[in-house]
């Protein structure tokens, strides 16, 4: 087990305490050394009295464990905006979300398409998009999807 699969294990009672799970978890080395840790409510929404109340419980557990070695610094954030959306299961409670796709295989001959999820029935998902002045649906499968993010309406 590496050291990122060490702090997620030793982490996991804190995420549960707090109600929030995590988003992400990235060691970056260089001239300073980063533990950031992306977390997220379980309703999909973050705050930073939360970040900072996590912050808090996961310098104790660092305090108390000797995994880390070297200088770091600990960041504990929210993943943004316009998070990835790595566990599709997600989908199926993100009615009313606007969303940014790119497709594995063409989608009424489009590759990627920024759209409202109208619906997501037996993986199947209906969003709806603008088409310079029409408003217009496409359905596609969990399947087909190389990459989705939240957007924002701008």
């Amino acid at each position: 087990m590496d050291r990122t699969e060490k702090l997620k294990e030793l982490f996991a009672p804190v995420f549960a305490d707090g109600r929030v799970r995590l988003y992400d978890l990235v060691w970056r080395t260089g001239k300073e050394n980063v533990l950031e840790v992306s977390i997220i409510k379980d309703d999909g929404t973050m705050d930073l009295d939360t970040c900072a109340q996590v912050s808090e419980k996961l310098s104790e557990i660092l305090d108390q464990n000797d995994e880390i070695q070297e200088e770091y610094t600990l960041e504990v954030c929210s993943p943004g905006a316009e998070r990835e959306i790595k566990d599709l299961q997600e989908l199926d409670h993100m009615q009313g979300e606007y969303v940014y796709v790119k497709f594995r295989e063409p989608v009424r001959k489009m590759m990627e398409v920024t759209g409202t999820i109208l619906s997501v029935e037996n993986d199947v998902i209906t969003l709806e998009y603008r088409d310079k002045a029409a408003r217009r649906k496409a359905e596609f499968t969990k399947e087909n999807i190389a990459f989705i993010r939240l957007a924002v309406k701008i």
